[in-house]
């Protein structure tokens, strides 16, 4: 036994050297077909051999470049830039002749989509599409690697096999979703690289510092933004996807070091209800043909567990609401270029080869089921058709009519989805709110893309199965906080449809009343008033915000939280403050009034009701707690309000220059000492403002930062589940994500800015607060039955009911403001973006009595 354990290794051993010191293109390329030598390899052009090194995106962009001008096969397209300014490219791959005529195949194609024109059209003369998508996640970089390989294979094989299949095919290759995060990844792990490779996982290679490469610039995880598309990456793959329709869309992938390969489909039980049966059917047929590839090279693999294709904003699941097929590949990851695992050591070439033959399995199965695949792409949209006649809802129709620039961004989202929208023909009323052409929008559902409609708009709270790979709910509506209504066919009828809008502008408002020599005022309602407040309070402005309501001329009402600017005294001439204001209505979407008289209804402009706000200066902890949740605040801070923020380190809060900031924003837990913890203590004292989020809660109650009472859920007993469904059974303790109906009381700064009671919010985790006794101590709290879509189990549902949702606390003179749900998430929560921003605009001013 012991001589035969001793052989294994020596083969073992022997295998591993071979894999690494004789690696070339033999170690991958099938033999089976001749290459042409006028086609530059890999190496020829980047310098090394695939998997020597892991490939730097500019490397990468350089050899498809290379590649294309090589062969008449390519052709290769800039689709725009990542937040970093790198190139996103696609290289189209087909036959000579099909690319000559690249644009009558395109069109041809799409028009498979559409249900009147798409019999006109021969399936069985028409090549399938195929849309390659590598790495989405910058840290999982064996995808991205591998389409080097693809990409010479396709411009190199030669062969009788090779041309039919080019000519029944058109190959999209994206070599990488996320560029600024594989190259953030691909530094990290080559500069880790000694002569002599560390498969010891303790290594510093294999462990990324925070917040790692699988983000983009502001740590989005591009693979739950295909449906919401808030990041330029997604924006710019979305328009090329919805350019051809592809019938595949794979979606290279890595997880586990000691796992082994996953393709799709996943668990049965939790594919999302819209998708039609004949998907999965499909891509069950498709993974025989990677189980072939992958007996043939020995390795091992899994199908039909562990992931699942429930929620439409990943890339394997968006196709299935898209007439396609979507392919989940999952890689077990080396992190590096070596390391042990449960099954031996895996080493980076071995994490490229199982990617590259899964991507030739997939044109393989593409070719020999091409017009079963065109045939399902059109039946797909002709039932779309039948099932929206089907449907008891007929249209959805929404408004923000305090703040038409919230309405605007979900119109935004459904215009990048390519679904058709209009405005009203006239005033509609539905529920007590009345619909107007100038400040509304109606969806039909009887359109070709039905099923991205109802994947967006639907509420749901009946599942098959209580486990979920990532979020059970996502209701758009709800997560933009509209005035909406499910219009049924005794509400509905295309007479309601006005204009189709072709062209989506951004709203603009107007300075009413001209210039003046008083006063301006703008409601805190409209998405970007804070960013407005932070300009004025940049250019030296001062402002106040009234914490009561008023009545200014004309009997128009002011809402609390409305902004005053006063002319005297500034440091800009009244002309100057004018145009400032002009600007300000137009780039910010609001409606400005100008006030020539101090002398309102209910308070006038000179009472104490009305308070200095102060310039926030803000820091946002980061190297601790959730890089998710953090790259959310930034991004919201950065990108949409103009407001600089300080990316702080976590291991600085116990210096004396934190003073600085007048806001701290944590995302999570941290390890601090005593003396940085006493340090953000004293900070919070002097008057300044702490804000945590999600978990963060927890952790500030937990460290004396604030007095809150945190719920404490009891475990379900496990005594009679089986072994191998207990990790399951675990699971299921958890809330995975869903869409929860909170109150606000409206008086309070918190709330500034909500016109209505009600707020939906998004929650993930099983972080619940218990109320406080005092009434203004709750800005937010959950409703008595709070769910409205998404899977909770009832002990958590029950627990969860009137628990708080926003809690703010006095520390010496300053405040803790703890958001108990991420009022950030995924960029389209539209809705719940105010509250951060009234906790960093108006917790100052929080009365102290109300702050318990």
């Amino acid at each position: 036994m012991e001589r035969m354990r001793s052989l294994f290794l020596l083969i073992f051993l022997a295998i591993s050297f071979q894999a690494t010191a004789q690696l070339d293109l033999s170690y991958y390329l099938p033999q089976n077909v001749s290459y042409n030598p006028s086609i530059p390899t890999p190496k020829e052009v980047i310098g090394h051999e695939v998997g020597e090194w892991h490939i730097t995106h500019d490397k990468l962009v350089y050899y498809m470049k290379a590649l294309a001008a090589a062969s008449d096969r390519m052709s290769i397209q800039e689709i725009g830039t990542t937040h970093e300014g790198r190139q996103q490219v696609i290289v189209t791959v087909s036959h000579p002749n099909n690319l000559a005529n690249i644009d009558k195949l395109r069109s041809d194609h799409v028009w498979l989509t559409y249900p009147n024109e798409a019999d006109k059209f021969d399936v069985e003369k028409m090549p399938v599409v195929i849309y390659m998508g590598h790495s989405i996640h910058g840290n999982e970089p064996s995808g991205a690697n591998a389409s080097l390989l693809t990409a010479y294979y396709l411009a190199a094989a030669q062969g009788p096999a090779i041309d039919n299949a080019l000519r029944n095919s058109v190959i999209l290759l994206d070599p990488a979703y996320n560029p600024d995060g594989l190259t953030r990844f691909s530094t990290w792990a080559n500069m880790h690289k000694g002569k002599v490779v560390n498969t010891d996982p303790s290594d510093r290679e294999y462990s990324e510092v925070w917040p790692g490469g699988r983000t983009n610039h502001y740590w989005f995880d591009l693979n739950r933004d295909w449906l919401p598309v808030q990041q330029p990456e997604s924006r710019n793959r979305i328009t090329q996807y919805h350019l051809w329709k592809p019938n595949i869309l794979t979606d290279h992938h890595e997880m586990g070091t000691n796992s082994t390969f996953f393709f799709q489909p996943g668990v049965p039980e939790r594919t999302h209800p819209i998708t039609p049966k004949e998907n999965q059917e499909l891509t069950a047929k498709i993974g025989e043909f990677h189980a072939a590839a992958l007996d043939s090279i020995g390795s091992l693999y899994f199908t039909a567990e562990g992931y699942d294709d429930f929620y439409y904003g990943k890339g394997s699941t968006f196709p299935d609401i898209n007439g396609g097929v979507g392919i989940l590949f999952e890689q077990a990851s080396s992190r590096g270029h070596a390391q042990e695992s449960a099954n031996g050591v895996l080493r980076f070439p071995f994490t490229i080869k199982n990617q590259f033959n899964t991507a030739l399995s997939t044109w393989r199965a593409a070719i020999s089921m091409r017009v079963e695949l065109l045939e399902y792409q059109r039946d797909f949209y002709k039932k779309a058709l039948k099932a929206a006649d089907d449907d008891a809802t007929k249209a959805y129709i929404f408004k923000a009519e305090k703040d038409p620039a919230r309405a605007y961004h979900l119109a935004d989202i459904l215009n990048e989805q390519e679904i058709d929208f209009y405005k009203p023909s006239r005033k509609l009323s539905f529920n007590e709110e009345e619909y107007l052409p100038e400040n509304s929008y109606i969806v039909p559902l009887k359109q070709r893309n039905y099923r991205i409609i109802k994947g967006m708009f639907e509420k749901r709270t009946e599942f098959q199965d209580s486990l979920f790979y990532d979020i059970s709910g996502w209701t758009y509506p709800l997560a933009f906080n509209l005035e909406y209504h499910e219009m049924s066919s005794r509400d509905y009828s295309r007479s309601q449809l006005g204009d189709k809008i072709e062209d989506l502008r951004f709203p603009q408002g107007q300075v009413y009343g001209g210039q003046s020599n008083y006063a301006y005022v703008f409601e805190w309602h409209g998405y970007y008033a804070p960013r407005a407040a932070y300009k004025l309070l940049e250019s030296g402005i001062r402002i106040k915000v009234a914490t009561s309501k008023f009545t200014g001329p004309g009997d128009r009402e002011f809402d609390r939280g409305t902004i005053l600017v006063p002319v005297a005294n500034q440091s800009l001439t009244e002309r100057e403050l004018f145009q400032q204001m002009l600007e300000i209505s137009q780039t910010d979407a609001l409606n400005i009034y100008a006030l020539n008289s101090g002398l309102t209804a209910g308070v006038t402009l000179g009472s104490n009701s009305f308070e200095a706000l102060k310039k926030p200066e803000i820091a946002l902890i980061v190297e601790g707690g959730s890089s998710y949740d953090a790259g959310e605040v930034w991004h919201l801070l950065d990108t949409r309000m103009k407001m600089p923020v300080t990316k702080l380190p976590y291991d600085r809060l116990g210096r004396n220059d934190i003073d600085r900031y007048n806001t701290i924003i944590i995302s999570g837990g941290l390890n601090l000492s005593k003396g940085q913890l006493e340090n953000l203590k004293s900070w919070v004292q002097k008057g300044n403002t702490l804000i945590g989020t999600t978990s963060a809660v927890s952790w500030m109650a937990r460290n004396g930062l604030s007095p809150l009472k945190m719920i404490e859920m009891e475990s379900l007993d496990a005594a009679e589940v089986p072994y191998d469904m207990i990790s399951n059974h675990q699971r299921a303790q958890y809330i995975p994500g869903g869409v929860y109906m909170s109150k606000l009381e409206l008086s309070h700064p918190m709330a500034f800015g909500y016109y209505r009671e009600e707020l939906p919010t998004f929650r993930r985790g099983n972080v619940m607060v218990l109320p406080a006794d005092e009434m203004y101590a709750n800005p937010g709290l959950y409703t008595e039955k709070p769910l409205l879509s998404g899977w909770i189990n009832k002990p958590n549902l029950d627990t969860l009911a009137n628990s708080s949702t926003i809690r703010v606390n006095a520390l010496g003179g300053g405040k803790v403001v703890s958001l108990v749900d991420n009022p950030n998430f995924r960029a389209f929560w539209f809705g719940t973006n105010k509250l951060m921003m009234n906790a960093i605009f108006f917790g100052p001013i929080i009365n102290r009595s109300a702050a318990k």
